[in-house]
């Protein structure tokens, strides 16, 4: 879901391609982004991505399954991905711009890290003493409620 509409419940169509470009980080890591992928720390496929193409290992995230394809492909993906999950909607390629870039007909602009890439602590679910466990990611609030 695009953060516009997590915060406030605002959809459009730059929404689309945020949801656009998790699905292309999950095509091309073979991973989900509900997962976690720890490296040290705590982190979903977003933060795993940016993380890995910050450090210019971008080819890390790639599933073994599509290891035969174009490096440059894959990497072109990758980086279509992280566009197409930017904060604001307004910085993200519209759907016409996402296509010609998969082509390789537009030339990419820099990607700037997501703003859903910072969680520094796990939730602790093994705590069957508490009743309710609460815990923040991201400035949202997860409540967990354990019955009886």
């Amino acid at each position: 879901m695009s953060p516009e509409y997590t915060i406030g419940g605002i959809f459009s169509e730059r929404s689309d391609v945020y949801s656009f470009g998790v699905l292309l980080l999950e095509i091309v890591s073979g991973k989900k982004n509900r997962a976690l992928y720890d490296r040290g720390q705590h982190l979903n496929l977003l933060s795993y991505a940016w993380q890995l193409w910050s450090e210019g290992k971008a080819l890390d995230l790639m599933d073994e399954a599509i290891a035969v394809s174009s490096a440059l492909e894959v990497t072109r993906c990758i980086h279509v991905g992280l566009l197409c999950v930017q904060d604001h909607a307004m910085d993200r390629p519209n759907m016409s711009n996402v296509v010609l870039m998969l082509s390789g007909e537009s030339d990419l602009p820099q990607a700037r890290q997501p703003i859903f890439t910072f969680q520094t602590e796990m939730p602790n679910f093994a705590t069957p003493s508490q009743q309710e466990s609460i815990w923040s990611v991201n400035t949202a609030t997860n409540t967990m409620v354990e019955g009886r």
